[in-house]
């Protein structure tokens, strides 16, 4: 079973979908800082310097030691946009590689060479024809 295990994990799709996974977390933590401190920022300067993440609609206020129930939609908001962001950038580079395939495609396959023994029957096939 061991030896198994071994095969499967070193089989190379294995390892890429390591290393995928571990550049898109590496990824999305990027997108995560460019939503949180570039985009979002520059949204609430527009919308009237606000900031969207403290955004939340109150259901009940804190009371003593009870702390406050809210819906915190301007983190959602981000995530949103968090999301839409990683989306459109794993689209651009899906077609990007695909176009990359569509190219490797579109080169002729040469027909693989005939043997030396049907060369030599062909030959002989045409010299019968002729006599």
């Amino acid at each position: 079973m061991l030896k198994e295990f071994k095969a499967f994990a070193l089989k190379g799709n294995v390892l890429d979908l390591a290393i995928g996974v571990i550049i898109g977390g590496a990824f999305g933590k990027i997108v995560t800082s460019l939503v949180n401190d570039i985009i979002m920022p520059l949204f609430g300067i527009l919308l009237g310097r606000i900031n969207l993440s403290n955004m939340k609609w109150i259901i009940r206020e804190a009371e003593g030691d009870k702390a406050e129930l809210a819906v915190l939609y301007g983190a959602f908001l981000q995530n949103i946009v968090d999301f839409l962001i990683i989306a459109i950038s794993i689209f651009l580079f899906t077609k990007l590689l695909s176009s990359f395939k569509k190219k490797e495609e579109v080169k002729p396959v040469e027909p693989p060479k005939p043997s030396r023994e049907v060369e030599l029957l062909t030959e002989i096939r045409d010299l019968l024809k002729k006599e």
